[in-house]
């Protein structure tokens, strides 16, 4: 992608009613726009992000054998009210409306009911099951605080995966197998070493759930964290018995401030109970189907990486999740130059954005470091001398000169 025909801009200051670190880099970036409090756009540079984690989540899911559909945002009213969740004392996030007949209709923030209503017509008996499905999907949710950027909005993108099995068994070998693939996800975003498997409540969900939170100043959750056991309780179930329950000393905990970027709930089979979900066992028996539910909140996590990484300059995207790895600019009469590097890059299948604008040399370089690819290449009159460019890492700061025969092979 070429800078000169990138509709967006950067901007020196973000929206003066926008608080969050992540939202204001992102703004002031060109990579979402804010439409409302809690309700961003993606453009083109911010998708390419959202694109890039979309991918690696995917590959981890299908990777466990769960199979990707895609469900409406619309939920009809009955299949919540049989589970006792279409309240709003019980679910209080419910944006609502009703159609021009006049029937009631939610807009989804979860998908367990509708999973389950799905699957009724696709499960019978024993032999059906184990299913496990996913999607990606915006998720619709009146949140009474909306001033956390993308870590925390009204609409986000969701990646919401649904197991349903026989037994309690099954379910918890899948359950593990969704854990070990969510570890996956955050080492491949950037986030492992910072992210922690952690013991919470319910919520609106469950009695008790699993999280993945991740340590960020700027998150909304307290645990107490185990560095060395790799596990972490939230504050709000922490107590001694449960301290004991894990087998961890309280002098090894530290309180940490976290942001949640992933859960794991577990039904068991209550949700089937509620509306008579069954099939029929291998002595033809009726049972009721083990439901789990396991999310990754993917616009969340790009939040998360922009608060952590981001830096007084601007973004500092990991490799795996940038939009571009390589930042190209040209300073001075070097067009031409700048062109060949251009088209070499590209025919390589490096990925690289190239600021080719009529720009002063201060702006091209605070674009770059605002823009926070991993790596900026500056072709100027002077790296040509030594028929070499400039290579600058936009994580650490690292710079060296590059030949320009060995330019691709250094980055591929």
């Amino acid at each position: 992608m070429r800078l000169s025909s990138l509709f967006t801009k950067t901007r020196k200051n973000s929206p003066s009613d926008e608080t969050s670190k992540n939202a204001q880099l992102l703004i002031r970036a060109g990579f979402i726009c804010k439409e409302m409090a809690g309700v961003y756009t993606y453009l083109p540079l911010g998708l390419r992000v959202l694109n890039k984690v979309i991918g690696i989540v995917r590959e981890e899911m299908n990777s466990i054998n769960a199979q990707e559909l895609s469900m409406t945002s619309l939920q009809r009213k009955e299949i919540w009210e049989a589970t006792d969740r279409w309240s709003d004392e019980n679910v209080d996030v419910w944006f609502k409306s009703k159609l021009k007949n006049g029937t009631e209709v939610g807009f989804g923030w979860s998908h367990e009911e509708p999973i389950i209503e799905m699957a009724k017509s696709h499960i019978e008996s024993y032999k059906d099951l184990p299913v496990y499905v996913y999607q990606f999907q915006n998720k619709l949710r009146n949140e009474l605080r909306a001033k956390a950027g993308i870590m925390r909005g009204r609409e986000f993108l969701m990646k919401d995966m649904y197991s349903l099995t026989t037994n309690e068994d099954t379910h918890k070998e899948f359950y593990d197998k969704a854990t070990s693939a969510y570890h996956r996800v955050f080492n491949r975003v950037g986030l492992g070493e910072l992210t922690y498997f952690t013991y919470a409540s319910g919520g609106a969900f469950t009695e008790f759930s699993h999280e993945f939170q991740t340590i960020c100043d700027a998150g909304e959750d307290v645990v107490y964290i185990d560095k060395k056991k790799k596990i972490a309780i939230n504050q709000e179930i922490m107590g001694d018995e449960l301290v004991k329950k894990l087998g961890v000393n309280k002098e090894d905990l530290e309180k940490t401030k976290t942001a949640e970027v992933g859960n794991i709930f577990d039904f068991k089979t209550s949700k089937s109970e509620q509306v008579k979900f069954k099939f029929k066992d291998d002595s033809g028996s009726e049972k009721f189907v083990h439901l789990g539910s396991y999310g990754i909140g993917i616009s969340r996590l790009i939040g998360v990486i922009a608060e952590i990484y981001g830096d007084e300059k601007g973004l500092v995207w990991p490799e795996a999740v940038a939009p571009f790895k390589v930042h190209l600019v040209s300073i001075g009469d070097v067009s031409k130059k700048a062109e060949e590097i251009y088209t070499e890059l590209v025919s390589a299948g490096v990925e690289t954005l190239f600021d080719d604008r009529d720009l002063s040399a201060g702006n091209k370089l605070a674009d770059a470091d605002l823009m926070g690819m991993p790596v900026r290449l500056v072709v100027s009159s002077k790296t040509l001398e030594s028929s070499s460019v400039e290579v600058t890492k936009r994580r650490g700061g690292e710079v060296e000169m590059v030949a320009l025969t060995e330019l691709v092979k250094s980055l591929t």
